[in-house]
């Protein structure tokens, strides 16, 4: 194995990025003048609930908690050595992490997507809140069906979110994601609560998927319009 391989997947060096990604993305929150839509959200949400945001937009989700009893929260994040970093981080911000992710090539198992799946109903029905990305493995903006599938399962709402800040990094990869940046508006957008029926057939479970899609485009574009303050601007 070759020396920087070593270096960035031991123990030592995941944990100090971690820990530096935590402090770096507390000065984004407190440095930034954050607005809310609806600005009574913290006040008609019925939890424990489950928040969907697109992959690349999620990096301030840590944030979206309040009152550590009241939100206490789980977010899903891979297997993958990234996402051991960024569990590292999460939980340096108070959210527990359960490891695993959805797979649309037959590798479902072997990330963990079952035993995932299990935990955050598990979660769930203890109460906290749990937090995804809604997005197909690497297919940007299109909303696979696990969140469906989970607040079928639970019976909780699904909460389409969005979190967008005036000063941005946006890389050139596959979900476009966006580094927020310190010292601007920071915009907190929450969809309408998505409810999914024990029962749905799988038109039912499509039309709550699209219901999904439509709403986290929704909230993502108003999200960017309040921190720009201007229309239509998106990475």
């Amino acid at each position: 194995m070759q020396l920087s391989k070593r270096i960035v997947t031991s123990a030592a060096f995941q944990n100090a990025v971690g820990t530096a990604g935590a402090w770096y993305l507390r000065l984004v929150w407190y440095s930034s003048r954050s607005i809310y839509e609806p600005a009574n959200i913290y006040d008609t949400v019925q939890m424990p609930a489950i928040l969907t945001m697109w992959h690349g937009q999620h990096f301030m989700a840590p944030f979206i908690k309040r009152d550590k009893a009241k939100h206490r929260a789980k977010v899903l994040i891979s297997r993958h050595r990234d996402g051991e970093i960024n569990a590292i981080a999460a939980e340096k911000l108070g959210i527990g992490a359960i490891r695993g992710s959805g797979a649309h090539n037959g590798e479902f198992h072997r990330k963990g997507g079952a035993t995932a799946f299990t935990e955050m109903l598990g979660a769930l029905d203890e109460g906290y809140n749990v937090a995804l990305t809604a997005d197909v493995p690497k297919v940007a903006r299109v909303c696979g069906l696990g969140v469906v599938k989970l607040a079928q399962h639970s019976g909780k709402p699904i909460y389409p979110v969005a979190i967008a800040s005036q000063y941005r990094k946006v890389l050139n990869n596959w979900d476009r994601s966006a580094l927020n940046l310190p010292f601007g508006r920071m915009g907190l957008v929450a969809g309408e609560a998505v409810f999914v029926a024990r029962d749905a057939d799988d038109a039912a479970l499509e039309a709550a998927r699209q219901q999904v899609e439509r709403e986290l485009n929704r909230v993502t574009a108003r999200a960017y319009e309040i921190a720009d303050r201007r229309q239509g601007r998106t990475p």
